[in-house]
This record gives structure tokens, sequence and C-alpha cells, in this order.
């Protein structure tokens, strides 16, 4: 590569002026870069588990800084600390703290020490869990390790702010919006621009036009992997210009390229280029070459093994913070001796920071260990097994392992050891330090996975007018959506076929003509950024229902939930939130590809959000008012073949709300129990004509919601009475069934009242075959429900009910 000169000063400021900011801007890219590289450090002598870190990135992102103002949001990934450092919302001691996994919030309010380092995100709840005012702050959404993850996100942190400019009800909600002025900055490096997540954003922001500034930085590689091997032509630039802003048609990119060393260039480029985002809401992408990654991809290896000498020495060349050295001498903004002396303040600085870091996440396992040290010793004196605890007290000494791992696993030893000394006051005193520990690790490594306001929303019961008309399910689920969108300004639905002709089923029928087209929207067909969508609009106050056409098509946007919605709470410790409402049908349609019912896949992969599996129209509608009335995420599952099935039309469906986690017994019954959800309700109850005619009681119970499950264990309660149980769905063998019988047998301790082996009813292991046929011979029927109770029964009393056939 050939030797290049740096571009001219951008700024129309003084002199003096200029200089100070370029000074200052040197320390704070010297002052990341060393953070980088003494972080490398504490985790390759084993103080900290794994790194990865900025370096070489460093100008690019101080560049972008400049141009990120208050209410702005970034969604970005794991090298952005330079950009952190200079909008003020990260420090050195937190960046360290992160390292080190510190469980404070205080020290650590990104992630309260749940991520690895450089994972960034600001936090938009008060203590309370209530929103910040968002516009006077500067916005991290919480950074996700999936490449490319982060682009969904983004796509709807921009939407927001269209939404908020464009729609005059909301711009009254002047705690996530000025008037939509705000822009969502995304980064990525080049290699995840090789992902589809990319290339879906990329074309739904173009469409869209929504006030998005995508960053690339491109240093040339993908771990070991050259841009050869990840991107067409392996230039960015030249395959992304055909998202190039089109004035005819009022859609694309305004593109832009700079080189990662070139310090004056950059901080123009982001100056005029943010700008025309934030102005007209015309998307652009930032592509910013020739950056180098001076250690690696992360402490995971050395890039010596994979680059060339040549590219090696080029990356020394034009290291970033070289260049701008250089550069500033040149122009005489400075002088070496000033810039060395810059450069080893930063260095002094930095390790002054990590080393209270260290300390700030040590202080209290070491005092902790002191403790049960002491208490190992007591324990000891009398105990039959002293050489062996006195062994540990020692172990526990040396131990260079300062974490609370150690001092758990070492005080579990020596209770193991003093198991027989149960009089011992100071083996007392250590379960109850051991008791309290788990008490408080527990808080800080399983807690804050849901807010719990969806189970707090008061129950309305549902009502009915005594002419109460009696309607389509579909006609049910019209009328909710019209007194939801009058009453709530923030509440949009938008997905494939949403908009003009009201969703495939129509339960949006009418809402659009009536509401307009940026409450009621059509998107394209691309699952992930409908999620993305739904998430970041979520995060900026909005009130969003997306659409998936499909139960199917869920997978191609489950990565999105799976990886960012559903953590989300969590992984802030309680410091975002995105209470998106994801609207989707399945069950029992004919055909391999509309008719499958994942959901033991959908339970394990969503826990963080609920899910909601109501088997008709109303209960969907009370669903979805309990978590608009809420601020948490769920998915509910309309059932695909009841739109059409009559239902009557509740008076107060503006009110009633329906409690998650309640199930509801249909029938009650004396011999066996059967439990199950969605369509399946009307199929155990087909069988239950023929089953009571052969004298077997049934009660039958709808679970109505996955998660949260049964959170009052009634259903124990039925085993109490029949000892025995049914756990019947339409999901593959092992299933959502296995899940529903591990939580009553299990957790409720169901297990205890049976006086019969628990059995499941499931699909079989295969999509169904297409038509009518395919339908009954894939998936649980009614002469299946009877044949399964009826041979449970058989075992009870042959002579009563003797074998089927």
């Amino acid at each position: 590569m050939e030797q290049q000169v740096m571009a001219e000063e951008p700024l129309a400021l003084s002199f003096e002026e200029f200089k100070r900011q370029t000074l200052e801007d040197y320390r704070l890219g010297q002052i990341s870069r060393q953070a980088s590289l003494l972080g490398r450090k504490e985790v390759l002598t084993g103080k900290a588990k794994f790194g990865i870190f900025g370096d070489g990135k460093e100008l690019a992102q101080i560049a972008m800084a400049k141009a990120f103002k208050k209410g702005d949001f970034r969604s970005g990934y794991y090298r952005d600390q330079s950009f952190m450092f200079a909008i003020g919302e990260l420090t050195v001691r937190q960046f360290f703290a992160q390292l080190y996994a510190d469980t404070s919030i205080e020290r650590e309010p990104a992630s309260a020490g749940r991520q690895m380092n450089g994972h960034y995100a600001t936090r938009s709840l008060d203590e309370n869990g209530d929103w910040k005012n968002l516009t006077e702050i500067k916005n991290s959404s919480a950074d996700i390790s999936p490449t490319a993850g982060q682009m969904a996100r983004l796509l709807g942190l921009a939407y927001a702010s269209k939404l908020y400019r464009n729609n005059k009800d909301l711009q009254g909600f002047t705690q996530f919006s000025n008037n939509g002025n705000e822009v969502a900055f995304g980064t990525i490096g080049n290699a995840s621009c090789a992902e589809g997540p990319f290339w879906e954003t990329v074309n739904a922001g173009g469409v869209l036009m929504v006030p998005m500034a995508i960053s690339i930085w491109d240093d040339e590689y993908g771990i070991s992997v050259p841009n050869k091997y990840q991107v067409t032509k392996q230039d960015l630039s030249e395959i992304l210009s055909g998202f190039s802003y089109s004035e005819e048609k009022e859609q694309g990119y305004h593109l832009h390229t700079a080189r990662g060393w070139n310090y004056a260039e950059l901080v123009k480029m982001y100056e005029q280029g943010i700008e025309s985002v934030r102005k007209n809401h015309i998307p652009a992408i930032f592509h910013i070459k020739e950056m180098t990654q001076p250690q690696g991809h992360s402490t995971s290896g050395s890039h010596e093994r994979y680059k060339s000498k040549e590219r090696l020495a080029w990356e020394l060349e034009f290291d970033c913070l070289k260049k701008m050295r250089e550069w500033m001498i040149e122009k005489e903004l400075s002088t070496a001796e000033e810039l060395d002396a810059i450069e080893k303040e930063a260095k002094t600085y930095v390790r002054q920071e990590q080393k209270a870091a260290s300390e700030e996440a040590t202080k209290e396992i070491l005092s902790d260990r002191l403790s049960i040290i002491d208490l190992f010793k007591e324990i000891a004196q009398g105990s039959s097994q002293q050489e062996s605890i006195l062994k540990e007290v020692e172990f526990l000494k040396d131990s260079l392992d300062i974490d609370k791992r150690t001092n758990i696993h070492s005080c579990w030893n020596v209770l193991f050891l003093s198991r027989k000394d149960t009089e011992s006051e100071a083996r007392k005193k250590l379960v109850k330090w051991k008791n309290k520990a788990s008490e408080i690790n527990g808080q800080d490594y399983n807690s804050d996975l849901y807010s719990g306001t969806a189970l707090r929303v008061p129950e309305v019961r549902v009502e009915y007018a005594g002419d109460a008309q009696v309607v389509d399910g579909r006609e049910v689920l019209v009328k909710f959506f019209e007194t939801a969108f009058e009453n709530d300004p923030r509440i949009f639905a938008f997905g494939e076929d949403v908009g003009k002709i009201g969703d495939v089923n129509q339960g949006l029928a009418g809402m659009q003509e009536k509401f307009g087209e940026l409450r009621i929207t059509d998107t394209g067909i691309r699952e992930a950024t409908i999620m993305g969508q739904g998430i970041g609009c979520a995060m900026r106050g909005l009130r969003p229902i997306a659409e998936i056409q499909y139960l199917d098509y869920l997978a191609y946007g489950m990565q999105t939930l799976t990886d960012d919605l559903a953590t989300l709470y969590y992984r802030t410790r309680g410091g975002q939130k995105a209470p998106l409402i994801v609207r989707t049908r399945g069950h029992r349609l004919e055909g391999i590809w509309h008719s499958g019912s994942p959901m033991g896949f959908i339970i394990n992969a969503l826990r963080g959000m609920y899910v909601c599996v109501p088997r008709n129209m109303t209960k969907a509608a009370g669903f979805y008012n309990t978590l608009l009335k809420s601020d948490e995420p769920g998915l509910i599952i309309e059932r695909l073949n009841a739109y059409r099935h009559k239902e009557k039309l509740p008076s107060n469906l503006a009110e009633y709300t329906l409690p998650l986690g309640v199930p509801e017994v249909l029938v009650e019954g004396n011999d066996i129990t059967i439990v199950t959800y969605g369509a399946c309700t009307d199929i155990a109850k087909e069988a239950l004509e023929k089953l009571n005619e052969s004298g077997i009681s049934v009660e039958l119970i709808d679970v109505q919601t996955l998660l949260p499950f049964d959170i009052n264990h009634s259903i124990v309660e039925s085993l109490k009475k029949t000892n025995r149980v049914l756990f019947f769905d339409e999901d593959v063998p092992g299933g959502c069934t296995s899940y529903m019988m591990q939580k009553v047998l299990e957790e409720q301790g169901g297990y205890f009242y049976l006086d019969s082996q628990p059995k499941t009813l499931t699909a079989k292991a295969h999509r169904p075959a297409y038509g009518s046929d395919g339908d009954y011979f894939s998936k649980p029927n009614a002469e299946d429900v009877f044949l399964a109770v009826y041979e449970m029964m058989n075992e009870v009393d042959p002579k009563k009910w003797p074998e089927f056939y």
C-alpha cells in the first residue's frame, strides 16, 4: 500500500481551539490504546478470563463521537471502546471493571459483570425500572456478541425517529424524542458484513428511509480470513454502491469512504455526513478502510499466525495513532516532546485506573476469604477431619484465583469434610455464611430475567352485554385492535401483509384506512429485521406489535429474539427494556411449511419473554391487553384455525386483561387430567365425548401460557384428585410436553400423587404432511387422545376398560 498524506483540517475553528481539540483527541486515543494493551496483559496473566479490544480503531470512533448528540442511540459491537470513552459513557475504570466481571452496577453499569468486556450499554431505566429522559443522555443499546446481530435492532432505533417526527400524535412524548432528530449509529466489522442480518438491515433502511448511520470498520480480515473470502470483489464500497441514494425514487443511502488513519478526513466526513442524516432522514454508510488491528482479533490468538510479514509491516506503519502523531508534528500542532509526555501520562493513568478497578472488584472477595478461613480453622479444632480441613485452609490462602467460585468451592469442601460435626457452632456459622452468599450470588447472576410487571397487571374479567353479538374470532381482534390504537398513539403494528389488507387473516382489516400507514404498516419479507424494527422502537418508548405471518417463519427472526430481545433485561441487569409484542399464528394448517408447532424450540430459546398460546381470539385480546399494560416483551401465537370460529363479542375489550401463568379448567373430572393448550383443547374436547360414554371422567386443563407456566401450581391440585395425567400437544416428541411434564411432576411435586405412569401425546417427529390426511396421520387427533387415555385406564381396571384392540 502506498504512502498517503493526511487531509487538511476539517473544522471552521480558530487554530488554537482546533489544536486543543486535536491534542485532547490524541490523548483519548492513547488512553484507549493503553487500555487495550493492558487489558490483553491482564488476560494473558490470568487475571481476567477473555479480552477483545478496539485497538487500531481509535481515530474513526473519536471522529464519529463528535457527531453523536444527546438523544442519539448506538447499536454497535465489541470494538467500540474509544467511542464510548469519547461520548463520556465509559470510564477506564469501568472498562476494567467489566474485564474483571465486577458484579457491581455502580462500578460496571453496562451489565454488572454479566457480559464479557467490550459489550457496552447505558442505563435507560432508573432504579425503579422507569424510563429516564432519553433525550438528555447519550444512549448505547446493549451489545450482543453474535456477529451482525446488532444490525436488526439498529433499524428499529432509527425507525423510531421517523415515527416521532412524522406522527403528530407522538410529538408530546418529549422524554423519548426531540421531534425525531435523533440518529441511530451502527458499527460493524468488515467480515460481519457477510452476514445476512447486515444485508437485510441495509435493504430495509434504504426502503424505510430512516436516520441510520452505519460505520464499517474495515481492517481487511475476519479473524484469520481475509476479505477475498468474505465479500464479493473484496470491496464493500463497490458492492454497496447499488444502494446509493436516488433522488427520483427517494430511497437509498449516502455513501462515504475514509481512511482509518486519517484523523482530519474522518472528522470532516462524520461532521458533514451525520448532519445530513439528522436533518434529512437519509441513511448513510461510512466505510472506513485501511484500519489495523495491532493485537489481532482477541486474546484467543495472535495475528502473526495468519498475516504476512508485509501486511504486519504495513499495519505498523499505518497505525492510526502513529499517523496522527506524524501529522500533528508536521502541521506544528504539537511537538514530539509534548506527545511523548501525553503518551506517558496516558500509560500511567490507565495503569492507575486498572489497579483501582482490580482492587474494587476483589476487595469483598478477599474479605470473605479471610472470614471463611477463620471459620475453617474453628471447625478444624474440634473435627476428626482436622488435617484435611487445614489443608483446605492452606489451599485457599495460597490460591491465586481471586473469585467467588473458589471461595464457595472451598466452603463446600469444608462442609463436606465436617458433615458429621452437626453440633459445631463454627460449622453452623459457615452454613449461615454459605446461605447468605448463595442469596447474594443468586441476585448477582440469576436475577432480572423478567421485570415481573406483566405478572402484576390486575385481572379484569371479560364481560358481555346481554345482546352480545356472535361473530367470527377475527372480528373480536379487529374490535380489540381498533380500541387499542384509539387509546394509545404509541401502539403501532407492522409486518408482511399487515397494512393494506389487514393481515392474511383479516385481524387488522380496515385499520390502515382508519389510522394511517404509520400506525398500520406493510413490510417486506424480512423477519429478522421485523423483529429488530420492533426491538429498537420498544427501546425508545413506543409500543410496537411486530407480526410474523406464520409460526414457521419465526425461525428467521429467532436469532434476533433469542440473542437480543429475550436477554436484554437480564444482560443489562434491569438497565434497559424493550416491551415488544410479537404476533404470529400457527397450529393445524395443512402442509409441511405452515403447520409446524415448534413450541419446545420456542420456549427454550425465548426465556426472558412471555409465550402466550390462546385457544381463541377473546383470550388473545386479553393477553394483548395484559402485555400492553406491562413493560415486558411477549409472543402471542394466535390459533390459525380459529379466525372463523364463532365467539361472543366482549363489551369491555379496552379493559379486559388475562393473567399470565394461570391455567383454566375447561372440563372437570375425576379419573385423569389432560394438560394441553391452543388448538389441542378442541381436539381433546372431541375425544371427551367418547371417553364419557366409556365411563371415563376427564379433567381438561388449558395452560394458556407456556412462559410463565402455572405460577400458582394449580395443575398439581388436579393430580391430587385424578392421580393420572396426560400431557398433550402437537409439538414433536420430547418437545413442549416434556417441558410441561417437568414443571408439573418435578417442580410442582406432582409425581407424589400419581397412581399411573404419566404419559405424553405428541405429533410425529417429522413435519406434518400436506392435506387433511397428512394432518390426520402426522398430528394427534381425537382418536389418538381417546386411545391414550383409554389405555391408561385399562391398566387401572382391565375388566371395566378391556383392551380396545
